[in-house]
Order: structure tokens, then sequence, then C-alpha cells
């Protein structure tokens, strides 16, 4: 099997939703789930390795070589579990990418997953001051939802070409599973170190909202408070990692999503 998941926990997941939140654009993904996974205490559920990951290791502050990493929380929210898919880094290939989303859809199925959320980034040439969400979706009736809230923007397809990577392939996958799935791709800078903690402010406005999320989103901007978002600089708590398919240049990467 070329994903390999080991369970660390039993818990009984409640009409679950699943989050995801790996590496891409901005990191403005993995920086709102990382932010909700430490914020709501969620524990860990999986652990998932695979010989499809990079063949690297990270260093990190103490000078100590670390795996790459890719994780399911978990965290009941009411009556419902929310599940966040977490990681360093994403699939290397076209192939493997298939691959994992089929074999987290596989996982999450035979749980009852009730939903499924991507997270993903906008490139655009300059910093956005005001970054948007934009919303697109495998179900009308999800979409028309997240619609109301009046927090995303619905004329996604004519300011976004193909979304890449899992946050793209999970969405449309999910729907040849009848799993209904929304992608919220924020605004961000095209630069590969850019850290778009504004954009993900947003992603978390969007979903506390839909998901009566209870947090206090003003703690990022204190977490970050000292890291030029233009410099790529690491927080102590989060690694985040340059996307593992860069374009070449600027004006390519306004087209990139993940």
């Amino acid at each position: 099997m070329s994903w390999k998941f080991e369970q660390l926990s039993n818990p009984v997941l409640k009409k679950p939703i699943l989050i995801e939140g790996l590496p891409g654009m901005g990191n403005v993904g993995k920086i709102a789930v990382d932010f909700l996974i430490d914020a709501l205490g969620a524990k860990k559920l999986f652990e998932i390795t695979s010989y499809q990951l990079p063949h690297c290791v990270f260093v990190n502050d103490e000078n100590m070589v670390e795996l790459p990493e890719i994780e399911v929380y978990y965290k009941n929210v009411g009556d419902r579990t929310l599940l966040f898919l977490a990681g360093d880094i994403q699939p290397i290939n076209e192939q493997s990418c298939y691959e994992f989303c089929h074999a987290i859809l596989d996982q999450f199925q035979k749980r009852k997953v009730q939903e499924i959320i991507t997270l993903g980034g906008i490139a655009l040439p300059k910093v956005p001051q005001n970054p948007k969400v934009f919303c697109a979706g495998n179900s009308k009736k999800l979409l028309r939802r997240y619609e109301k809230s009046r927090l995303v923007h619905m004329n996604t397809s004519s300011v976004v070409g193909p979304i890449m990577g899992v946050s793209g392939l999970l969405t449309g996958l999910a729907g040849k599973r009848n799993i209904p799935a929304v992608s919220l791709l924020a605004e961000t800078f095209a630069h590969p170190n850019y850290v778009g903690v504004d954009g993900a402010k947003e992603l978390l406005r969007v979903l506390c909202k839909q998901l009566s999320i209870k947090v206090d989103i003003a703690r990022l901007d204190e977490e970050f408070k000292d890291i030029p978002q233009d410099m790529g600089i690491k927080p102590k708590h989060m690694k985040l990692k340059k996307e593992v398919v860069e374009p070449k240049d600027v004006e390519e990467r306004q087209d990139y999503f993940g």
C-alpha cells in the first residue's frame, strides 16, 4: 500500500467534517489548520507515511532533523467531529497526489464523513491588502450555504485557473463518491517564501462562521508579530515549507493554487 495510516486513537466520530490544510501558496491553508489544531486542543488520530513523500528531512531550530509528516487530528465541536488534515508537505507528483487523495477518501468514507473543506491560496503579483476568499465545490447545495454567509466570493471561475494539488483533487474526487466538498481559496502573494497570515485569517473567519467554531483569530497576529511576512521566517510552533511544485516566475504563479 502506497500510504500507511497509523491510528493513534479510536474516538467515536459524530457527523465528521474533514478540513484539509497542507502547504501551498502562501501556506494560507496550513497556517489556518495548524492554528485551529492548537487553539481547539485537537488530538492526533492518524500519522500518515509513504515512500511517495519527498526524499528529504527538515532541520528544526535545535538543528535536529525531522522527517516530513502528514497527520489527521480530531476535535468534537458541538454535535460534530472536526477532522484536520495537516502536515509539512504535499505528495511529490500527480500519481502520488491521486493515490493520497483516494487513500484519504477510503479512510473517511467508511467513517461516514459528511463534508470536506479544502483550503488553498490564489497567487497574486502583489501583496493583497484585504484578501478575498473565493469558493468552488462539487455540490450546488453546499455552495449555496457558503454563499449565504456573505464572506466568500462566488465568481470563482472568472479569477482562477486550475486548482492544483490536494486542495483541488480531493474536492473533485470526493464528488465522484457523492461526498459534498468545497475549496476555499484566499488571495495571497505569489512568492514561495511569503507567509500569508492575512489570507489565513480570512479563511478562519469563514470556517468559524460556517462551523460555529469559537476561537480568538486575533491570536494569529500575536503569534506572527515578530515575523516579516515577506521573509518566510518560520515561527517555532509551525514548520512552514515551500510548496513542492513551484512555477518558474510570478506571472505563472498567478494561475497556481493549492
